[in-house]
């Protein structure tokens, strides 16, 4: 009797261990996720200065101008090349290939300086937003597959004319293997232009300049107009061409602007020609120092 109840025992326990390593091997399939299957930290769009998704995913970047396929529409669901200042957009982003896994990350920057053009809002189920400085687009977990055909997010232009703004979009066409390997990630750029009719109104600007001189309070007025935000420099020379006088007048605002600039006080008596540059246009006026 002894002889047969051995047998039987090491059966058992090999059932039973059969069994628990099934369970323990169905259990880690369900655990297992795509990296990132909820969407990427802040920067992974390939901006400039910025990373890609491959500083996470291994796959290979590739060029996404085919395979990215971003629209801005409008109100009416039409696209547009160009934005309306202060408007807001809705943005829809698809692979042409719709891979059964995938995700993405996209931003929005001004052309001039790389910073932030506008606002996003996620206004669907499919699309989160992170960031600070800079706004970023995202699926989520729920919009990781072949399922979701479009993402939606909401972009909010510039309440002011920045000029062109570029939408940077990194796409993870991922191979499902569960692992961060082997993926391919599509990299494009999309642009989006200023408003045509403020090119129409700065090619027709004429600048309006004036200068005064304070004897009083050793100072100048300075008036002038300005279309959109740009760097001030004020730069005095006198009549031999010589500069006397620089200073930095930070930003501009848009339209009317009147600064106040005191002399330094040992500046000789005399005529000066003050040159206010707004960026790079520049405005001139003859003052007399007496």
């Amino acid at each position: 009797m002894k002889k047969s109840i051995l047998p039987l025992f090491f059966a058992g326990a090999s059932i039973a261990l059969f069994a628990f390593r099934s369970e323990l091997t169905s259990t880690n399939n369900i655990h297992k996720s795509p990296l990132n299957g909820g969407g990427a930290a802040a920067g992974k769009t390939g901006a400039p200065g910025e990373a890609n998704c491959t500083s996470c995913h291994s796959g290979s970047t590739q060029n996404g101008s085919a395979e990215n396929i971003l629209t801005v529409l409008d109100a009416n669901n039409n696209p547009v090349t160009s934005y309306t200042l202060g408007a807001a957009y809705t943005v829809t982003l698809g692979l042409s290939s719709n891979p059964s896994k995938k995700g993405f990350q996209a931003t929005a920057l001004k052309t001039s300086d790389n910073t932030m053009a506008g606002s996003f809002t996620a206004t669907s189920g499919n699309t989160f937003v992170n960031g600070s400085a800079k706004k970023y687009a995202n699926h989520t977990s729920q919009s990781n597959t072949s399922a979701t055909a479009l993402w939606t997010w909401t972009w909010t232009a510039p309440a002011t004319n920045v000029g062109d703004v570029k939408f940077y979009v990194a796409s993870n066409k991922a191979n499902g293997n569960n692992q961060d390997n082997g993926d391919m990630i599509y990299l494009s750029q999309h642009t989006i232009s200023a408003p045509s009719n403020v090119g129409l109104e700065e090619s027709n600007f004429k600048p309006s300049f004036k200068a005064a001189y304070n004897a009083e309070t050793n100072s100048l007025k300075l008036n002038y107009k300005s279309l959109k935000i740009n760097k001030v420099n004020v730069n005095v020379v006198d009549l031999s061409g010589k500069s006397v006088f620089h200073k930095s007048l930070g930003v501009s605002a848009i339209g009317e602007n009147t600064e106040f600039v005191s002399f330094p006080n040992d500046l000789p008596k005399g005529y000066y020609v003050v040159n206010v540059f707004l960026n790079n246009t520049a405005m001139s006026a003859k003052v007399l120092v007496q």
